[in-house]
């Protein structure tokens, strides 16, 4: 039978995640709910953010009558298990972070797709096939003859186009057409945006596998710790590390960024983008933060594992790994070894002492009062001290950062360039508090600013005029996150 394939196939996908969440009893309300809070406006947040928002969510649920009987942290806890979500902790954090998982943004994709459906057979899309096909059997030719031919027939079409627009022929894509391309963009956009999950993955498989190659080597030096002893950064010359990091370079790629900002503008400032619903221009004024920022993540976690399995490597590490894995394997071959002499229901003479805890009945228990540990003292009235609002002013200026002023100053600038470093604004503003304002953006960029692998130099004057400089990350702002600053 000729279907026993595709059936076994769907058989397997049907235990997959994906299909899981699509067929569970609630599925429409955890759909919404994860829709709503981890893939519209942020893909990730922290863990008390996400369930205090998830349990007002669920109140409101209950109160329409929805069975929904468990906690948020209990929904979590099963979302997590059952593939919905992935728990990090990003460097740096104070707390662990909930975001989906690829199979969830898969699935939420495609319920959006039956919701909002779009033609399958667009005249934009079978212009980039036809394009793009086009550019391949050109740039595959080896014929210089027919490559020289396929230039000149192109600049040719180039000088009449040219010649018709200087004789008053301009001929503009008809808006009906134009927004059929713009929502186009934003689909591939949004796809690409959810590939990234994906290639995250494929770096953490990847992690996982050369780890247990290292293991699992049974000679001296293997192939993946030959290469790491030699230097080779064995993650980022794989191939998803090397075509990420392709894609790295162009989307960070200053010309490439600038093009790109360009385009936008152009394209909201049209009279046909005012037929866009308030999602889509939401989603076009924001597309270079959010390509830099999910992209970012990514690069972080592949420099991440790069360095982590080199520290791996290099402090000897592995070999503890491995010798805890043989340890391991000699107990399962003792086990297979005796197994027919020993059967699982016989008693052995070893004894095993278990753990316990004692337990008291809750009447034994009394209530903790805070006035029995309380001290009857005096309090004797202390002496007016004579301080003046300059001086408490002075002393705020000192101890605390003005981060209304910093972000006043970010806001100021993005009138007339974009993106911002740290070095642009100092200056354009000097540091009032030396060190403290130096801190103060140092602070806001790594919660709103885009960071590099870059550095750049600074310099500040200091309460004591005296001109100091440092070497510090090149962090950008960027003008479409303002309304963070505001």
């Amino acid at each position: 039978m000729k279907a026993n394939k595709a059936i076994t196939t769907y058989q397997r996908l049907r235990t997959q995640p994906l299909w899981r969440l699509l067929a569970a009893d609630h599925g429409p309300i955890i759909i919404g709910l994860l829709q709503t809070h981890l893939f519209e406006n942020q893909r990730s947040l922290p863990a008390s953010i996400f369930f205090e928002r998830l349990s007002r969510d669920l109140e409101e649920l209950r109160g329409r009558g929805e069975d929904i009987p468990q906690t948020a942290q209990a929904y979590v806890a099963d979302w997590l298990a059952k593939g919905y979500l992935e728990r990090r902790f990003p460097v740096g954090a104070t707390e662990e972070e909930y975001e989906l998982s690829s199979a969830a943004a898969s699935a939420i994709r495609y319920v959006l797709g039956l919701v909002e459906p779009r033609s399958a057979a667009t005249e934009s899309r079978l212009a980039t096939v036809i394009h793009q096909l086009i550019r391949l059997s050109e740039e595959t030719e080896t014929n210089p003859e027919t490559r020289i031919a396929a230039l000149v027939a192109e600049r040719e079409r180039i000088d009449r186009e040219i010649s018709a627009i200087q004789r008053g022929k301009l001929v503009a894509l008809p808006d009906a057409r134009a927004l059929e391309r713009v929502r186009e963009i934003i689909a591939l956009t949004d796809e690409l945006i959810g590939d990234f999950r994906q290639v995250r993955d494929e770096f953490e498989s990847l992690n996982r596998d050369l780890r247990l190659r290292i293991m699992n080597n049974e000679d001296n030096r293997g192939e993946v710790l030959s290469a790491l002893f030699a230097g080779v950064d064995v993650i980022s010359q794989s191939d998803a590390g090397l075509s990420f990091s392709a894609f790295w370079r162009l989307l960070t790629d200053p010309e490439q960024g600038a093009s790109l900002e360009d385009a936008l503008e152009k394209v909201m400032s049209r009279p046909f983008s005012t037929q866009l619903d308030a999602r889509e221009r939401r989603f076009l004024t924001r597309l270079t933060g959010t390509l830099l920022e999910q992209s970012g993540s990514v690069h972080k976690v592949l420099q991440h594992f790069a360095r982590s399995l080199k520290h791996f490597v290099q402090s000897r590490e592995y070999l503890e790994q491995k010798r805890l894995n043989q340890l391991f394997k000699d107990a399962q071959q003792a086990a297979i070894a005796i197994k027919d002499e020993r059967k699982i229901n016989n008693l052995l003479s070893y004894p095993l002492v278990l753990s316990s805890s004692r337990l008291r009945s809750l009447s034994q228990w009394s209530l903790h009062d805070p006035a029995t540990r309380l001290i009857k003292v005096g309090v004797s009235e202390g002496e007016a001290l004579s301080v003046n609002l300059q001086a408490i002013s002075e002393l705020v200026a000192q101890s605390e950062i003005n981060f209304r002023g910093l972000k006043s100053n970010i806001l100021a600038l993005f009138q007339t360039q974009s993106p911002i470093s740290i070095a642009d604004l100092l200056n354009q503003f000097p540091a009032h508090q030396g060190l403290g304002t130096v801190v103060g953006y140092l602070a806001l960029g790594s919660r709103h600013g885009q960071r590099t692998n870059d550095y750049e130099s600074i310099g500040w004057s200091g309460s004591d005029k005296r001109r100091r400089r440092a070497r510090i990350p090149l962090i950008y702002f960027l003008k479409e996150k303002a309304h963070e600053f505001a």
